[in-house]
């Protein structure tokens, strides 16, 4: 636990994938070939709570879609990438493009698409639901589901081991 909480003091970033981690992995097309996805409340609310404490959120992903593009200006998240069918090299752009290093850097995913970024950063962190080999890798793995409060745990997990949640809620105590 000790040597959790010494990985999560120095997070800068969270990156967030999308299919069974922003979401449940479920997809639905409508009629008209839309893609729809339903995202949590409470995820997207941790998200902004990160963001208010002056951690920075991105997204990646390896498929693309409007839908993302549409949640990720809601919750205010600039880094957004999509299409990243090598999340590995995705991911070393990102270190470029900012400057992070891997130990600033939180990645939560579920597949196996995830588990060469996973090792590379600094916390990994994978959904209870996410494939065996993926929660193998991770140094952290939730007790919420993917689209089921999983973001929203991590969220609270990485403001109160900073010992933020002060900040957070001196807002909710007016």
């Amino acid at each position: 636990m000790e040597r959790l909480e010494e990985r999560i003091r120095k997070i800068q970033v969270v990156i967030f994938d999308v299919d069974g981690v922003l979401t449940d992995g479920s997809i639905i097309y409508d009629d008209e070939g839309r893609e729809l996805k339903v995202f949590n409340v409470k995820d997207g609310h941790g998200i902004k709570l990160l963001k208010r404490c002056g951690i920075e959120c991105a997204i990646m992903t390896s498929r693309r879609s409007r839908v993302v593009d549409r949640r990720a200006e809601e919750l205010g998240i600039e880094m957004v990438i999509q299409g990243a069918k090598d999340k590995l090299a995705a991911y070393r752009e990102f270190l470029d493009a900012t400057g992070y290093s891997d130990e600033e850097i939180a990645y939560l995913g579920d597949d196996l698409v995830d588990i060469p970024v996973m090792r590379r950063v600094g916390l990994a962190i994978s959904v209870c639901d996410a494939v065996e080999e993926a929660r193998e890798v991770a140094h952290y793995v939730t007790e919420n589901r993917g689209g089921r409060g999983a973001a929203r745990e991590v969220a609270e997990l990485i403001i109160k081991t900073k010992g933020l949640w002060d900040k957070v809620m001196e807002r909710y105590r007016r």
